[in-house]
């Protein structure tokens, strides 16, 4: 039984079929590995997917109102892309610490950003706190199970890609935990499936120990490769019983391991991909996961140019 239907996340997928690309799986003979690039999506980020099912779903007097997120970058383009669509200004709060090309590219979207001194935990608590003074409609990045639904749809892309071809586990980034919620609702629908394995920094590792001590209290964030996966997870969020229940075992990789594989997937796929979605194929690298054939997810590539530059120089 699952936390979220199955029949939301197919709901999904169809309403949002006409805006999203179904990304190519390829199979890494070297690693055993099965890799699903999201970097291709809409946005460069599987949260287009997420974004756009909740903001699709909104009430018209919901959507009057105008929008309001926080994001390190990739879930305010979904955002941005999705207000677009249904013609709703969208305010995005955002670290000064973000990506300057994440920043530019939901301004090109047409968002309004505002830089909030501080990490993704401050943006988030500013983002809230707006949204419910100018009672604007907040647009969580995991906290939603709509969010999650749309999430969830890479999970019914790879059961549709990969067949007949049995995996023995399937590996996903992690931060607020809407991924690797969505994708464990689709396996869970399945008599036999694979196990979810959930991956996140060493530098910021609060999903991890939520997952581990049911608290985060007490984590100390450093500066991480992995902007996406960064910050605290909003207490009571939805992700969390979804992810204490759905996932099997859960990785933290270092900073080196996470740029080792960013100049992997250029250096042997020419696919350039952002630091939160390396730790998944890190954690395979870096032989923390045994059991293969497995999944690895990278879930985009919105890494600052210069930075992806000096990651391929460096020996």
């Amino acid at each position: 039984m699952s936390l979220i239907p199955l029949a939301w996340i197919q709901q999904a997928a169809e309403r949002i079929a006409p805006h999203i690309k179904h990304t190519p799986l390829t199979f890494d003979a070297g690693l055993g590995v099965y890799i699903k690039w999201e970097n291709h999506q809409v946005t460069g980020s599987f949260k287009a997917r997420g974004a756009l099912n909740k903001v699709l779903c909104l009430q018209d007097w919901e959507s009057q109102k105008g929008l309001v997120t926080a994001s390190a970058g990739n879930h305010g383009q979904g955002v941005a892309l999705a207000g677009n669509l249904i013609q709703s200004p969208t305010i995005v709060f955002a670290s000064n610490h973000a990506v300057p090309d994440k920043i530019t590219a939901m301004q090109q979207l047409g968002a309004e950003v505002r830089l909030v001194n501080g990490g993704y935990g401050e943006a988030e608590a500013a983002a809230i706190t707006y949204a419910k003074q100018a009672n604007a409609t907040w647009i969580s990045p995991y906290n939603d199970g709509l969010v999650v639904a749309g999430q969830g749809t890479v999970g019914l892309e790879l059961l549709q890609d990969l067949a007949q071809n049995e995996t023995d586990n399937w590996i996903v980034p992690i931060g607020g935990g809407g991924l690797a919620s969505g994708i464990g609702a689709v396996l869970h629908s399945q008599t036999r499936h694979p196990s979810l394995i959930a991956v996140q920094s060493e530098a910021s590792p609060f999903m991890h120990a939520i997952f581990h001590t049911g608290s985060q209290e007490g984590v100390v964030e450093l500066e991480s490769l992995a902007d996406g996966l960064a910050g605290p997870v909003e207490a009571g969020s939805v992700t969390i019983p979804m992810v204490n229940r759905f996932v099997d075992d859960f990785i933290l990789v270092s900073e080196q391991e996470i740029a080792q594989a960013i100049a992997y997937a250029w250096h042997h796929y020419h696919e350039r991909i952002e630091g939160s979605a390396a730790v998944s194929l890190a954690a395979v690298m870096a032989g923390k996961v045994n059991k293969h054939p497995s999944v690895v997810i990278i879930s985009g590539g919105n890494i600052q140019p210069e930075v992806h530059a000096h990651l391929l120089s460096v020996k």
